[in-house]
């Protein structure tokens, strides 16, 4: 009986029509829930695997901040996080679970970049690697040791989907036969870096992750913005707002934001570039922290481990360490979620994961696909 029922039930991909099954909803599909859609059928398949669908499927996936994840694995591994896409807000807040982007065997690396769903990272052996946290691709960098990443980008004007990284070499870390400054390298070339001068942006070395916006990486550091025009290759420097304390870059609603952190009444303020051709910055809202409530709740709050990104709805969204928490507060200060482990902190950097296979993977030394060093 059971075997004349399949036989008799009409194929998925018949009971809507395939544009709207491809186009509308598997389009929209987180990547874990793709990929088990592709068993369903040969021809979700190849109908999902095509360059056209999966720059798509990418266009429509959430952009979610990074959180470095050193309690998860325990001694002998370490992991990336992100939270999970925010919901409509409740009337009370959860206690939330984290979503594993990628864990690695390795306890210690340093992540640099995140960029079309691409992560730069330093291992702790010393070499610089790329991976794909949706595909689980994996693959070290050419690069003698010295290079340090500013920053990875993706070079429109070819149209070939190449990725370039921004790099820096200190003149007391280059070889006889190097100079020191900015190099450019283009993943998968098989061309050693090419340097392209500007030394005096040695002060970008351990600033806070890049933004991407308008086809230029921007870095906030000592009361201005620096610039690279990823297609001029030129630096140049931009106003920033004119406040005291550290500020954060950050995109939203097709703007560069920046967040800054006021100590003594521990609010964040959020400025827009209202004006980004002109570089006219305007006071957007004030975030109101219930400190004093949050920390008699979870600890202490670490000021150092405090972040703003934009929800999915446009709206800013707060990540703030309180003791062993971490916790998504909204921009009226009400907490909406809550997410426990000692070592969890949030990162510059963000992610919006993609399923495309970039040809340069296969071209690089120790490439592999599921294997060592994911777990």
């Amino acid at each position: 009986m059971a075997d004349t029922a399949r036989a008799r039930a009409p194929p998925p991909n018949r009971s809507l029509p395939e544009e709207i099954l491809i186009w509308e909803i598997l389009v929209r599909l987180p990547p874990k829930s793709l990929l088990r859609c592709r068993a369903v059928c040969p021809a979700w398949r190849r109908a999902t695997s095509t360059r056209d669908f999966l720059l798509a499927h990418h266009a429509r996936q959430p952009t979610l901040p990074l959180l470095d994840d050193l309690s998860s694995i325990g001694y002998g591994g370490h992991s990336l996080d992100t939270i999970p896409t925010p919901s409509p807000l409740e009337h009370q807040a959860a206690t939330g679970r984290l979503q594993s982007v990628v864990r690695f065997d390795d306890a210690y690396f340093r992540l640099f970049a995140s960029c079309d769903g691409l992560l730069l990272l330093s291992m702790a052996t010393g070499y610089l690697v790329v991976c794909n946290p949706a595909t689980r691709q994996f693959a070290r960098l050419p690069l003698l040791p010295g290079f340090i990443p500013l920053g990875m980008y993706p070079h429109s004007p070819t149209g070939t989907g190449e990725y370039r990284l921004l790099l820096y070499l200190s003149s007391s870390e280059r070889a006889p036969d190097a100079q020191a400054g900015c190099y450019i390298l283009s993943l998968g070339s098989g061309q050693l870096p090419r340097h392209i001068g500007c030394r005096d942006v040695e002060r970008l070395i351990n600033t806070f992750g890049s933004v991407m916006f308008h086809a230029s990486l921007h870095w906030h550091r000592h009361n201005v913005i620096m610039v690279f025009d990823t297609i001029t290759e030129l630096f140049r420097e931009m106003s920033a707002p004119i406040v005291p304390g550290p500020v954060n870059l950050f995109e939203t609603d097709g703007m560069l934001a920046a967040s800054i952190f006021t100590d003594p009444t521990t609010s964040i303020d959020i400025w827009m570039a209202q004006d980004y051709d002109n570089e006219v910055w305007a006071f957007k809202y004030r975030v109101n922290l219930p400190v004093a409530e949050l920390t008699a709740q979870f600890g202490k709050i670490n000021k150092r481990c405090c972040v703003v990104f934009a929800s999915s709805d446009g709206h800013a969204l707060v990540l703030a360490k309180f003791g062993d928490w971490l916790l998504q507060v909204d921009m009226d200060g009400k907490l909406v979620a809550s997410f426990h482990g000692r070592g969890i902190g949030p990162t510059q950097n963000r992610l919006k994961q993609s399923l495309f296979q970039h040809t340069f993977f296969p071209t690089l030394e120790g490439y592999v696909v599921n294997a060592s060093p994911f777990i």
